[in-house]
């Protein structure tokens, strides 16, 4: 069992704090400054690691927790045994010693929202007919583009800047987690390993594992690879047997299960456009009754489209980050789109991805 497997086997049996039994649960009360402060510092430290918490919230979430155990493993760590199930407490603080969480300061940054914020934000229909006939698909207000660029959760954003949020404009200064922020326009520029063709991300047809590229054919040998772990909703990177990276994830349901194996990475699309087809994403089953969505944030798939050598099977980003590391996909594998967008950096066309 890979050391990966082994963290993940310690966070499903106890690692996370569990939460009390209702009738004989004490009485919790709001965290305090300190403890919010302290919470996001930790986090914003995973953050910048490359170690993803999931959107930042000032807590000690689970997910938070999986990103830490995986950040001390990936260190040479041993994994901390499991807390006693009757001293659990929700928000508990985790042993954060040996942690360079000095380097996090300040933990809030003021930021003044800029023309450029706002160019991404428009009208977004609620129906797939409707968003089938936009060019793009933006961000539905201000506050949406903001939250995803500073990793953040809408009601935490809210909590820092009580009253700000339902009129942002040019010009207004946000308080915000110090995080490295994630730049849409950005996007376009990055370079990926292989960028796949322009048609539709999910209509690449099967590739099969001799005729997928193999790592390093076009430069110096690689020996990075990427695993996905269904029971804790988290993607660990790896160069050789080292853990170098970490993010949460939303995988399969039971009905449209994440595909279980060994695949290799056959290209990556910035902006894809997403064939909608209902049939397909609830039963597996593809109709001609379909819709192609336009490229943009709040495409289904995000910013980014890692295909896999298995047709409409990749890792990509989402329309919606809230759901990452605990809803279920229609078999991808999901990530928030800063987190997507920094996994593309560092795989590349060839590169093995392990679903287990």
């Amino acid at each position: 069992m890979n050391r990966f497997a082994v963290v993940g086997l310690l966070i499903l049996t106890g690692i996370l704090p569990a939460a009390a039994k209702k009738k004989s649960a004490p009485k919790t009360h709001p965290p305090k400054k300190a403890q919010i402060e302290a919470a996001t510092r930790l986090q914003v430290f995973l953050d910048r690691a490359n170690f993803g918490p999931g959107r930042i919230d000032g807590r000690y979430n689970d997910v938070t927790l999986k990103a830490l155990a995986l950040y001390r493993e990936s260190r040479g760590e041993q994994p901390q045994a499991p807390p006693s199930k009757s001293k659990a407490k929700p928000n508990l603080a985790p042993d954060v010693n040996g942690l360079d969480l000095g380097s996090v300061e300040p933990v809030f940054v003021p930021y003044t929202v800029t023309e450029a914020d706002l160019q991404s934000v428009g009208q977004l229909p609620g129906s797939v007919p409707a968003k089938a006939k936009l060019k793009f698909l933006p961000y539905r207000d201000p506050a949406d583009a903001i939250v995803e660029k500073f990793h953040c959760d809408i009601h935490f954003l809210e909590q820092l800047n009580p009253g700000k949020l339902k009129k942002i404009k040019a010009g207004d200064q946000l308080k915000v987690p110090n995080v490295e922020p994630f730049e849409l326009a950005s996007v376009k520029s990055i370079q990926p390993g292989s960028e796949t063709a322009s048609q539709a991300a999910n209509e690449l047809e099967d590739q099969s594992e001799t005729t997928a590229s193999t790592p390093g054919e076009s430069g110096a040998p690689r020996n990075v690879s990427a695993k996905v772990d269904t029971k804790t909703n988290m993607l660990g990177v790896f160069e050789a047997e080292k853990l170098i990276a970490a993010y949460p994830v939303t995988v399969g349901s039971a009905q449209t299960v994440s595909p279980i194996g060994n695949w290799k990475v056959r290209g990556i699309a910035k902006l894809p456009r997403f064939r909608y087809d209902k049939q397909m994403l609830e039963h597996g089953e593809r109709s001609g009754n379909f819709y192609m969505l336009p490229p943009g944030p709040r495409n289904p798939v995000g910013v980014m489209w890692i295909a896999l050598n298995k047709k409409g099977i990749g890792i990509h980003g989402t329309d919606d980050p809230g759901s990452i590391g605990h809803a279920a996909s229609h078999g991808c594998i999901r990530l928030a789109n800063w987190d997507v967008v920094r996994l593309a950096a560092k795989i590349k066309a060839g590169d093995n991805v392990s679903i287990q």
